[in-house]
């Protein structure tokens, strides 16, 4: 199992090669800073929902956002900023690492730089530049109370100009759940035309929360978190701070999930790996009726599920940031990926969580533990920015031509080059998903047939593929959202399982640990087949499918030990400083 070492952030031993020497400066001075405050700061803030203005002083003097989320054409003489999906992936998990109130004000940035970036204001744009070098924040204002993200409808609502000082129009209306609404500098704010009706009255324009007319109204959850509600009362918008109007604003805001909420997958990983380090330290050294915790089988079996989990969620986000990097107009697999971060990852940082918990019980609740933070928050991830059963709805859009119309890509390799990423900018219109298409997925799989749970997993994808051809959900099936989301998940275990065994290929991972967490997927496969089964609308000819699509792992006792004695290895491995 050597080449399975150090597959997990570990804060003592981090250096991050891939990267420029300015680079990994800056992400050991963040790791340094959360160090050196140690474990009984950062719970105590946490506990008296502190909020994070000493972590964002740190953010100003090393100069962290203005040259992680500064694209280089912005970046003035500084030839380190630029907009970097794998250094700000690498970033987002430090965050996660230690609390998701950090990651939080980084998330909320990038949201709120989403729509300045893709706009064709060069003077919002220098601004945006300006303020982050400042050491600011910025936020992201689409939902509301009544609305929620829905785009379509908005009741931040924009009327004509009224006297004779550059303002164009007057905003007024509430925007709800706005991370880092109470210090942005420039808050991205969607809104609509009374004029103008449709699609051709949305607009995106930019506020400052400091203005007299920018009303806070206060927090609305508790925590070291700021997610705001704030309300505009016939806030000037001048010609200047507009960023976009019409259907292309709607794209833009679709566009900004697409690439803001990816760091979702990285934060949810952050977070699992100090709860692992947590849990696996405490149980090894629990005596319990005279034997370590550890001793008994179901415990083991749990820590061998949570890792396996784990580095699974690891290896799908790696491999989903070259296929963000290598984006194009004719390539759009991304947006594929991205979804799937989104929902499958997040959902199973939750599940890592439940088995470590229960195997940690009571211990789980204690105060002075940062696991029970994560505990409290790691639900969040698959519901604070959009819910799982969005993302799998969104997911179904590409099954038919992933199964069933492959086309020929070029090769992509790993991407950590120190490159700008400047297609996100420039994705233009949000539509076509159904059209996207895909490389063949069978060779990824093919290629590890000699592991016996890819073998084995493998005849469940294909058996998808099959039922998708002779038992496909009818006209009626398709309208029913709870009978789909079962297909949904079904399909989403076959992209995650192609790129789980891509990356596994490229850093060239121990097969048995392979062979572990596909044993993980052919139980979550069968889970949702025989869920399938049950469904009141599923066909005869669907149920008698899901049952034969059920699988039983290979099991092997050596291999499962093996993979223990990796996992155990990290007792101790990280301890934060008290």
């Amino acid at each position: 199992m050597a080449k399975s070492t150090g597959l997990l952030f570990n804060p003592n031993v981090y250096d991050p090669r891939q990267f420029d020497p300015e680079t990994r400066r800056q992400l050991r001075a963040v790791i340094d800073w959360f160090e050196g405050r140690g474990k009984r700061k950062l719970l105590q803030d946490d506990l008296d929902a502190v909020w994070v203005s000493d972590f964002l002083d740190l953010i100003k003097r090393e100069r962290i956002f203005a040259t992680f989320l500064t694209p280089s054409e912005y970046g003035g003489d500084d030839p380190n900023k630029r907009w970097d999906t794998s250094r700000n992936a690498a970033l987002s998990e430090i965050f996660g690492f230690y609390g998701l109130a950090y990651w939080y004000a980084e998330q909320v940035t990038i949201l709120g730089l989403g729509p300045i970036w893709q706009s064709d204001n060069i003077k919002a744009k220098e601004r945006a530049a300006e303020q982050l070098e400042a050491g600011g924040v910025m936020a992201f204002a689409l939902s509301e109370r009544e609305h929620g993200a829905d785009i379509y409808n908005t009741d931040m609502v924009l009327t004509p100009g009224d006297d004779d000082e550059g303002v164009v129009f007057r905003a007024s209306g509430e925007k709800y759940y706005i991370g880092n609404g109470n210090v942005a500098g420039m808050v991205s704010v969607f809104s609509r035309r009374a004029d103008v009706d449709g699609a051709d009255g949305y607009v995106w324009f930019v506020a400052d929360s400091t203005h007299e007319n920018y009303e806070l109204i206060g927090n609305v959850v508790h925590g070291q978190m700021y997610v705001s509600n704030f309300r505009l009362n016939d806030y000037p918008v001048h010609e200047e701070d507009i960023l976009c109007a019409g259907p292309d604003a709607f794209s833009v805001a679709l566009n900004t999930v697409n690439v803001g909420k990816f760091n979702l997958c990285s934060g949810s990983i952050g977070m699992c790996e100090h709860a692992f380090y947590e849990a696996i330290t405490h149980a090894n050294n629990r005596i319990l009726y005279g034997n370590p915790v550890t001793d008994f089988p179901h415990v083991r079996a749990s820590f061998v599920e949570a890792y396996a989990r784990l580095v699974a969620m690891k290896l799908f986000s790696d491999r989903a940031i070259d296929y963000f990097r290598s984006a194009s107009r004719d390539d759009r697999r991304y947006l594929l990926f991205n979804p799937v971060t989104k929902s499958k990852v997040t959902s199973e940082g939750e599940t890592v969580v439940t088995l470590l918990w229960d195997i940690l019980a009571a211990k789980g609740f204690e105060k002075n533990t940062y696991f029970c933070q994560v505990a409290r928050l790691i639900g969040a991830l698959p519901r604070l920015e959009g819910t799982v059963h969005v993302n799998v709805a969104q997911i179904l859009k590409f099954m038919p031509n992933y199964m069933f119309n492959p086309a020929d890509y070029p090769e992509i390799g790993t991407r950590n080059d120190p490159a700008d990423d400047v297609f996100f900018w420039a994705q233009g219109p949000a539509r076509g998903a159904s059209k996207v298409q895909f490389a063949d997925w069978a060779p990824s799989y093919e290629k590890f047939l000699d592991v016996p749970n890819v073998a084995r997993f493998y005849e469940q994808a294909g058996a998808l593929k099959e039922l998708l051809a002779t038992a496909a959900p009818d006209p009626d099936q398709m309208r029913d959202l709870d009978f789909l989301l079962v297909v949904g998940h079904l399909f989403t275990l076959v992209v995650y399982g192609q790129l789980i065994l891509e990356q596994a290929d490229l850093i060239g991972l121990d097969h048995e640990l392979v062979d572990q967490i596909f044993d993980v997927q052919i139980r979550d496969f069968s889970a949702h087949g025989v869920a399938l089964h049950g469904k009141p609308s599923s066909t005869s000819a669907q149920q008698e499918w899901a049952l034969s699509a059920v699988r039983r792992p290979v099991v092997d006792a050596d291999r499962f030990d093996r993979v223990w004695q990796h996992v155990k290895a990290y007792d101790g491995a990280y301890v934060m400083r008290p």
